[in-house]
């Protein structure tokens, strides 16, 4: 299970484990990934082991050979037996957890879910990955209610910096704080637990947006101080595509609804949640796998390893560039940016643009993010990956930089 102390930690603490594989590139076999490819941006999609997806297809075969039985019998009590080890290694009771596609869905099921009066105020900060301001964007619409992005100074150094900057915008109006606990666009690892006690004080709601967390860096899930949670496990938790959960404080259930409305309507979040119809259950029952692969691997040290190498390739590449680092060490988990500077253009073309020319020209996957003005190149670090890979990014920045 999961070190759980009081709140986010960025920094994880290590531990031994017995007879893990040293990391770097000789294990990227484990991975279907292309060799020729330097891939930095786990953090996007994440990247799912041959085991795990062999244990995924073994699942679906299962199901094909018969729909029936294995729809009606086996699927919900396995259902539940993953999501019970997933609620576990989260320190959260397997009857507050449901599996959702990604974290996306389980944003959209908690807003679709809750209604607002004119005037009231949806919190978020300038931080926010845009699925989510476009959805309380669109909640915010439907209501007459304001939405409200708190700004947050970038670069940071402090999560107190964080706290200040919300503070002021907590009020009696707030009903709602949409918060990340890694912000997306900016590696930033946000003082969750202290923000939600804030918005509590004033009557507010509280959903977090875990979608980078689990597996990246520490929490315990109830500690978070939240109502509702959702957090990807496809990412840094080598899940396959399309596993998410989504997580309710037991007195926050009621009157809570997946995106899809199905035969299970009012009789219970979990009742709900397993079943909107007829899908491809096999990503969510490859959980266990996943988890197995993940503790087998190192567990915590996968988490000490990956901060470290990060760390240490963001500061190779503020010194070889020459751009700041967007966030201290200590609001760091596997992800961190850096400020492009020298760079024509600073949108989304120009970003998308470069990383093109970096995959194409350089073998290298890593994403371009515009960002307060800027360009910053946002790099993962996972076991796959060393040094080497961020020394071949520099130079790769280098020469577009003077092409």
């Amino acid at each position: 299970m999961q070190a759980q102390p009081a709140s986010a930690s960025a920094t994880p603490s290590p531990s031994p484990a017995a007879n893990r594989p040293d990391y770097g590139k000789s294990l990227l076999p484990l991975w279907p990934l292309d060799p020729a490819i330097a891939y930095l941006n786990h953090g996007g999609y994440g990247a799912t082991p041959h085991e795990v997806l062999a244990d995924q297809q073994r699942w679906r075969l299962e199901l094909e050979r018969g729909p029936t039985r294995f729809m009606q019998r086996t699927l919900p009590e396995a259902l539940r037996a993953n999501a019970a080890g997933l609620a576990h290694f989260l320190g959260a009771e397997p009857t507050d957890l449901v599996f959702v596609e990604n974290a996306t869905q389980g944003i959209n099921a908690v807003l679709r879910s809750l209604s607002f009066s004119a005037g009231d105020e949806l919190l978020t900060t300038t931080h926010v990955y845009g699925a989510v301001r476009n959805t309380m964007r669109h909640l915010a619409e439907r209501f007459g209610a304001k939405l409200v992005e708190a700004p947050l100074p970038y670069p940071l150094a402090d999560s107190r910096t964080v706290i200040d900057s919300l503070a002021g915008h907590i009020n009696a109006r707030t009903k709602l704080l949409v918060i990340d606990l890694v912000t997306s666009p900016t590696a930033l690892v946000l003082p969750v637990a202290a923000l939600a006690a804030k918005a509590r004080a004033v009557g507010a709601r509280i959903l977090v947006d875990a979608a980078h967390a689990p597996g990246q860096i520490e929490f315990d899930l109830p500690g978070l101080g939240a109502d509702y949670v959702t957090g990807n496990a496809h990412k840094w938790l080598f899940a396959p595509k399309g596993t998410a959960f989504l997580w309710a404080r037991r007195d926050c259930q009621a009157g809570l609804h997946p995106t899809t409305i199905s035969h299970g309507l009012d009789q219970g979040f979990v009742t709900e949640f397993d079943w909107v119809g007829t899908r491809d259950p096999s990503a969510w029952l490859a959980t266990s796998a996943a988890l197995a692969f993940y503790r087998r691997l190192g567990g915590s040290a996968i988490r000490a390893h990956n901060h470290a190498l990060v760390n240490e390739a963001a500061s190779l590449l503020s010194q070889r560039l020459g751009g700041e680092e967007g966030q201290s060490a200590r609001l760091r988990g596997a992800m961190a940016t850096v400020r492009l500077a020298g760079f024509e253009g600073l949108d989304r073309p120009a970003a998308l643009a470069l990383n093109d020319r970096l995959w194409r020209e350089h073998g290298i996957e890593v994403p371009i993010i515009p960002f307060g003005g800027s360009l910053w190149v946002r790099v993962s670090a996972q076991i796959y990956n060393e040094m080497a890979d961020y020394r071949r990014l520099a130079e790769a920045l280098l020469a577009l930089r003077g092409a």
